[in-house]
């Protein structure tokens, strides 16, 4: 049962008035929808999503909640990655990766692997950039239904820029603060009535306000598509993403806090930390149209390579005079093989119409992994650490790496198929049911090359969804849904399968919600959302027996999630968004670890909001705040990140119908603040002040 505590519901009052005074809007003399105007740019109303159901749905019917942020206002706000796009989605975070990954922290649940392209996994350890993109969905809660094993707390997806017959031909150009230069170029056309072309490219190289940190983008992504009659069409894409970059893993904690260090001082050796990330994918779909019904398959081929050494900072001593230095590095190679093929049909029966999907999924998954330890000193040394005065944190011992008795070397393969069947009820116009069910089997096969042993398991699973939707007026709906999700043993990277764990049933995640989503005006949409998501059998050592394993259900996040976006105006638009978050554990995972433990990274507060307003036909404006609440970096409840705000504004010039010369000016007060962690000694110093200046061209 879903229960809303006090302060839930106050906030959800405070958000509920909110949306009421946007949409008593002085300036709107007959809603937006009622106004005909040329180039009228609707640049944040969110896009259906392509993903959350797999059919051609309303954000409205949609019963979970779902934060769709525009291409629009990613140019706007000039955002590049994902880091950049979760500052701008209620309830989701971002831990810090070690400096070398995307890791969102969403309703609670830290993952690195519940990231889709076009509903494909994309699922490798890298940093995702937003060049080829023309959406950026990030669906809340478990989605197994649609999406497969994974997205414990939310899964996000990318959605690709397609060949779709429109003309494009821009480039833009970015300078910046810390050496930053970054140049796209987006070029494509109809070579005919059937075929169409599109490819995007980008190189970005930036320093960093931290010492000896830089980082180096490549990126290229062509396409077409084909239409082979009235009925069929082909669309082919692919990819080749390269990311050089130093790995900076921030600084360490001191008596609870951030340690009070220069932000510019380097932990370690930024010499001897670094990442190199390569992603090539290919991907094929193939749509047909059959009198009624629609046949679509999806197949996409992924390859990975991810390389990544870091030498970093431990712990403080007791008298603040040194710290601990660590290394390692590891080497991960995956190939993904994924295909997905529905069948879409609409059923009407008397007065009620179904909309059935039926579908399947196979997929192949090969991984290699191998890890060093860094020794200091000589080469055969056993020393693991060297302590390094805290004022000149790197170390004076060189560094060797060699594998260790417990470092990984393992080969692993994922093997994925799945059966799947939805169906959206309408009953009228008032009301929708839905039910979805599908059953997943995960094989895995992973060889430990270190012991010569191998361990395979089959994990069977059913994952059920439903929901109910009802709309009382065309423009209001309001919607109750559950759903659940499972995360197998093998873990978001498939490398964390041991003989302990392989026999122990997956863990699993359940949601419910309840939530209302209102369209105010063509231009302008509001949702609001309370939910329960349970994690259960969660594995924890039996205090009674250490030799055995215990399954608990063992942690519970409650909470709030607000936002809008859109045209208050001809003029004005605006994002806004807040979560009150309640995440703890429920059972104590350790003696050390106790029931009530705060979840690490997840605020009780947090909320954004940002507008654009433009003044007159060549001028703009944007202005921006975001923050969040006090966090704790891990469940050990003993070190927190203070809470904080950032402001954020633009300028935009409209210099001809080609030319378009935009300024950014994030953290604008120059605020210190500590925005992510990944450990209570790995903490991440936000970006002081920062200038970017673009020229966007369209020729």
């Amino acid at each position: 049962m879903l229960i809303m505590p006090s302060r839930t519901v106050f906030a959800l009052s405070l958000c509920l008035t909110l949306t009421s005074l946007a949409q008593a809007r002085p300036d709107d003399p007959a809603v937006l929808d009622k106004i005909e105007v040329k180039g009228f740019p609707f640049r944040y109303q969110a896009s259906d999503p392509s993903s959350a159901m797999k059919t051609e749905t309303a954000l409205k019917d949609t019963p979970q909640a779902v934060t769709v942020v525009t291409e629009q206002q990613i140019d706007d706000q000039s955002l590049h990655g994902m880091s950049d796009i979760l500052r701008y989605v209620p309830g989701v975070g971002m831990a810090q990766g070690e400096g070398h990954r995307d890791a969102p922290v969403m309703r609670g649940n830290t993952s690195t692997g519940d990231f889709f392209t076009d509903g494909i996994r994309d699922d490798i350890q890298y940093f995702r950039d937003l060049y080829n993109v023309s959406q950026v969905e990030v669906l809340k809660g478990p989605n197994a239904m649609v999406f497969g094993r994974g997205g414990s707390g939310g899964i996000i997806n990318r959605v690709s820029k397609q060949a779709d017959g429109g003309h494009h031909q821009a480039f833009s150009i970015q300078a910046g603060s810390a050496d930053f230069l970054r140049a796209e170029v987006d070029v494509g056309d109809a070579l005919s009535d059937t075929v169409a072309y599109r490819f995007n490219a980008m190189i970005e190289n930036a320093g960093s306000f931290r010492n000896d940190v830089s980082s180096n983008l490549r990126g290229f992504a062509p396409g077409m598509t084909f239409g082979i009659d009235a009925n069929t069409r082909v669309v082919l894409s692919a990819e080749l993403f390269s990311d050089t970059r130093t790995v900076d893993r921030g600084i360490p904690s001191y008596l609870g806090k951030p340690l009070d260090t220069e932000p510019s001082l380097f932990f370690g050796n930024a010499d001897d930390s670094h990442a190199d990330a390569d992603a090539t994918s290919y991907d094929v779909l193939v749509e047909h149209d059959m009198d009624g019904a629609v046949l679509r398959s999806r197949t996409r081929i992924a390859d990975y390579g991810k390389f990544y050494q870091n030498v970093y900072p431990g712990a403080v001593n007791v008298g603040g005079t040194g710290v601990e230095i660590l290394a390692y590095n590891i080497r991960t190679d995956r190939t993904n093989v994924f295909n997905q093929t529905d069948y879409v049909v609409d059923i009407l029966y008397d007065d009620v119409t179904h909309r059935l999907v039926v579908g399947a999924e196979l997929g192949r998954q090969n991984t290699a992994n191998f890890r060093e330890t860094g020794y200091f000193g000589s080469i055969g040394s056993t020393q693991t650490s060297e302590l390094a005065a805290i004022e000149n944190p790197a170390p004076i011992l060189p560094v060797h790496f060699r594998q260790s008795a417990s470092d990984a070397d393992n080969q692993g393969t994922a093997e994925t198929a799945a059966l799947y069947v939805q169906d959206q009820i309408h009953l009228g116009d008032r009301w929708q049911m839905i039910a979805g069910l599908r059953l997943d089997r995960f094989h895995m096969d992973f060889h430990n090359k270190r012991n010569a042993t191998r361990i395979e398991t089959t994990d069977t699973r059913l994952s059920p969804r439903a929901g109910v939707i009802y709309s009382p007026s065309e423009a209001i709906s309001g919607y109750a849904s559950y759903a659940e999700s499972f995360v197998p043993r093998a873990g978001d990277q498939l490398a964390s399968l041991t003989p302990n764990t392989a026999n122990l049933a997956p863990e699993v995640f359940v949601s419910t919600e309840i939530g209302m989503k209102w369209q105010l005006s063509k231009g302008l949409f509001t949702s609001v959302a309370v939910y329960q998501l349970d994690r259960n059998n969660v594995a924890v050592t039996d205090p009674a027996n250490p030799m055995q394993t215990l399954l608990i259900d063992a942690q519970r996040s409650r909470g709030l999630e607000w936002e809008i976006g859109g045209n208050i105006s001809r003029t004005l638009q605006i994002v806004a968004g807040y979560a009150y978050q309640e995440a703890e554990l429920t059972h104590a995972l350790s003696t050390s670890v106790p029931a009530g433990t705060v979840l690490p990274l997840v605020p009780e507060h947090s909320g954004y909001v940002w507008s654009r307003w433009d003044i007159s036909a060549h001028w703009g404006l944007g202005l921006g705040i975001n923050g969040r609440g006090k966090v704790y970096t891990t469940a050990s409840n003993k070190v927190s990140l203070p809470g904080f705000s950032r402001l954020d504004a633009a300028i935009y010039y409209k210099a001809s119908e080609y030319l378009k010369l935009q300024a950014n000016i994030e953290n604008m007060a120059d605020k210190r603040y500590y925005p992510s962690a990944h450990n209570d000694n790995n903490i991440s110093i936000g970006t002081p002040r920062e200038v970017k200046l673009s020229m966007h061209l369209d020729f």
